[in-house]
């Protein structure tokens, strides 16, 4: 179920297939292009697409006997040298596919997890990957071990059962016993992020988040932001590369825009449609950071036709994680591929940048357009943000500091009775300088 040469020359070719049992065709094309650009994260040839209606999957082939056949007499004619699967594969379907073709065989969720496995970089990201490739082989044992027999006395002891028997058992007790290892060393990580996390809840400093589909645009904002705001510093940057899943680790980098409030931007791993449940479950904690933003950014890739649909597997990815009441602005990247279409063709252009309401359309690789988004988060942030009034004690000199640091002060003036401040404050700043606050 997964592919192992190491050899640099060796080159993996596809047979890509996909199985219709009702979609609308448009939702199925778009689906075979994303698997078409998954196999070429992996640097996998597609040598050959192929696609079969069927009203239900055929329980023993995925695809039926027919179909099998089909694919089986184009393989030396392609020279392929795997076949890939849209959708996910039941362990017996896997194997009698295998055994049919004589090649090896994966499913969209085996795909997925290589790549993942390819991509991740930290420890965290590591663990969570091998758990989910763990959890995702355990079922699959007993197709995985063509080659030895099954068989042995019915006693039920483990020393009366057949070489092939041991060897599956030994294996499931490995894989069951590394998985209980991982899940500590991941409860481990999960206690170390829930510190740093409430570290920076309690700074006081208003947290973003980029979230959308992958291969959006978030690292490239992300990286431009920082040259234009924050540590331009090589080692801050984050992994831009125009592939499907370019980065899986969650980066948080510190944004400083001059004359306005800092804050923190977390970009986080990209969503796709058919995320496999064991991936979701494994990166929950690092997808769940988006669950502790003051204000989400959305990334779209505006200029892609699917777009619209892109955006509803981020709202169901949304609804899956328990994202909700959190102010959300949608940002239109690569519009300004857009607006070049619509001028050569003689259409109205749109400007970019340009924002209106909760909607932004932006180029992240040009200068106005990050000041445009930078402008509209400073807004967003103070929506949620009340000008207060206060008098504090020349004792509160550290508070005002504070204040002054998180660029929520508007204006000092220092009297005998203490320092006259006027700032812009959340609910939890209100709570802690009641005392301090003019009433009137």
């Amino acid at each position: 179920m997964y592919l192992t040469n190491e050899n640099e020359d060796y080159i993996t070719r596809a047979v890509l297939v996909g199985l219709n049992t009702g979609s609308s065709q448009s939702d199925f094309d778009r689906s075979m292009v994303e698997l078409k650009e998954l196999a070429q994260a992996l640097d996998i040839e597609v040598a050959l697409t192929t696609t079969q209606n069927l009203p239900a999957p055929d329980r023993s082939t995925y695809i039926g006997s027919g179909k099998v056949e089909e694919i089986a007499s184009a393989l030396d004619m392609v020279d392929a040298n795997v076949i890939i699967f849209n959708d996910s594969l039941a362990p017996m379907q896997a194997r009698n596919l295998e055994k049919a073709l004589d090649t090896e065989v994966m499913d969209r969720t085996g795909l997925i997890l290589q790549i993942f496995a390819k991509r991740a970089k930290t420890r965290e990201a590591r663990l969570q990957v091998e758990y989910a490739q763990l959890q995702y082989m355990l079922p699959r044992l007993a197709h995985m071990k063509t080659s030895l027999s099954r068989q042995g006395g019915g006693s039920g002891r483990l020393s009366n059962k057949g070489a092939g028997e041991k060897k599956l058992e030994l294996d499931r007790r490995r894989i069951e016993h590394r998985m209980a290892e991982l899940r500590r060393e991941l409860e481990g990580v999960e206690k170390e992020r829930s510190t740093q996390r409430g570290r920076r809840l309690n700074s006081g400093v208003p947290k973003v988040s980029l979230v959308g589909y992958t291969n959006a645009g978030k690292s490239t904002i992300m990286n431009n932001l920082l040259r234009l705001y924050g540590d331009d510093n090589e080692e801050k940057q984050v992994l831009e590369k125009d592939m499907l899943f370019a980065t899986l680790d969650t980066s948080v980098r510190s944004i400083e825009p001059k004359g306005k409030r800092p804050f923190l931007l977390t970009d986080t791993v990209g969503f796709i449609s058919q995320l496999p449940h064991s991936l979701v479950k494994a990166f929950r904690s690092t997808i769940e950071e988006v669950k502790y933003a003051d204000l989400i950014l959305e990334v779209v890739d505006f200029s892609d036709e699917e777009y619209r649909w892109h955006m509803d597997v981020t709202r169901d990815t949304f609804a899956e994680i328990g994202v909700e009441d959190i102010p959300i602005v949608y940002v239109f990247n690569k519009a300004d591929v857009v607006r070049n279409e619509q001028l050569e063709s003689g259409r109205l252009a749109i400007e970019v940048p340009r924002a209106s309401g909760d909607r932004i359309y932006i180029c992240a690789k040009e200068d106005d357009s990050l000041e445009a988004l930078v402008d509209l988060i400073e807004e967003k942030i103070s929506e949620r943000h009340t000008e207060c009034e206060m008098l504090l004690p020349y004792s509160e000199a550290a508070a005002l500091s504070e204040l002054q640091k998180r660029g929520l002060v508007q204006s000092t003036e220092y009297l005998p009775e203490g320092i006259k401040v006027i700032a812009l404050l959340d609910q939890r700043d209100i709570g802690r300088f009641e005392g301090f606050i003019d009433a009137g």
